[in-house]
């Protein structure tokens, strides 16, 4: 088998939107199907660690998938890009919060929910202001400016903890108490925020830019998601996502990916000192950033699997109600129905399917 890897970073906008169960055991009839010659990953901290442990080599083997290359989409760096990537055939799966998955597929990305996690955690993307800022509290912010990419967590988090508070996120429907500016770049979100253009933003802790910035010292923690909220529960759930043709013509190759998530997943918690090194070196991250990511509450990459498919579907119709209903300007205009969401989440890769790892 040969394994590569490549940094690559699409540049996504907003047009791509407008373009936009057999256990382990069952290796056998699985490896007959098989898989593509050769598959392009998402380069991640979990997927190094499966290159390097063997792990990823183990599994495609058994189904007949020699090459395969680890890409960087660029999630951390520039919203969307994943996506585009997903839709030009350059990544075979791609990871993204269940919102802006959902909205991707709403605008004409034929991709089907291969994987959803269980609920999320209250301080996946807390808001964050300059430690010695006036802002103390999300109330604080009436009047203010707060900044993240608009189709993610850096949105949805704040939107339900401003709303809740009293003091809503505007939108281009909703008139609110606080303005939200569109960054999809995280360094630059980091800059707008050191520079005093923006009051505040919402993001994920464990992704480098921010993690550096919250290790430093230089910023604090003025909201967090209620974890009986709609963000926590529902639209903050991770997800991984191929494209429809793709899934339906190699299940086999969705099962092993799944398979060698879930056994990388179990190795990093095992061995988390040696895993930290493994992704430094290999992401070229410091190790202290990288051991933060994995032990930290704020962690999205190594969660456990929602097992139930009509569980993960339910938690698509929460969200999509929910943001329709406090004004989200994307959704209103294209969401799914239910005849959508139930199709978009692929029964065959959860508890009960015939491609299933639970």
């Amino acid at each position: 088998m040969k394994v590569t890897r490549t940094g690559f970073i699409a540049h996504a906008r907003w047009a791509l939107l407008a373009v936009l169960a057999l256990p382990y055991g069952a290796q056998g009839a699985l490896a007959q199907q098989g898989g593509p010659p050769s598959i392009n990953l998402p380069m991640e901290s979990w997927t190094v660690v499966a290159l390097k442990t063997r792990i990823l080599k183990e599994e495609f083997d058994k189904i007949g998938t020699t090459q395969i290359q680890l890409l960087n989409p660029g999630t951390s760096e520039l919203s969307g890009a994943e996506a585009a990537m997903l839709d030009r055939g350059g990544l075979a799966f791609a990871q993204r919060m269940m919102y802006p998955a959902t909205v991707h597929r709403a605008n004409g990305l034929d991709a089907v929910v291969i994987w959803q996690s269980v609920a999320s955690d209250p301080n996946r993307t807390p808001i964050l202001a300059l430690k010695d800022s006036p802002y103390e509290s999300v109330k604080d912010l009436a009047g203010q400016a707060l900044g993240s990419s608009r189709v993610g967590c850096g949105w949805t988090s704040p939107k339900e903890i401003l709303d809740t508070a009293g003091v809503p996120l505007s939108t281009r429907i909703s008139q609110g108490s606080v303005r939200h500016e569109t960054i999809t770049s995280s360094a630059t979100v980091n800059s707008a925020l050191l520079s005093g253009r923006i009051a505040a933003t919402a993001t994920h802790l464990a992704i480098p830019a921010a993690a550096a910035l919250w290790a430093s010292g230089q910023v604090k923690v003025i909201g967090r998601s209620p974890s009986d909220g709609v963000y926590v529960n529902a639209a903050g759930r991770v997800s991984y996502f191929a494209m429809r043709d793709f899934a339906e013509k190699y299940p086999a190759a969705v099962h092993a990916f799944l398979v060698v998530r879930d056994r990388a997943r179990v190795w990093i918690h095992g061995h988390t000192d040696e895993a930290a090194e493994i992704i430094a070196k290999e992401l070229r991250l410091p190790v202290s950033i990288v051991k933060f990511q994995i032990t930290d509450a704020s962690s999205f990459e190594f969660m456990d699997g929602e097992p139930l498919a009509p569980a993960a579907k339910n938690s698509i119709r929460t969200f999509q109600k929910y943001y329709i209903e406090h004004g989200d300007d994307i959704l209103t205009e294209h969401h799914l129905d239910d005849e959508q969401i139930d199709a978009f989440v692929d029964d065959r890769f959860f508890a009960g399917g015939a491609y299933s790892i639970y």
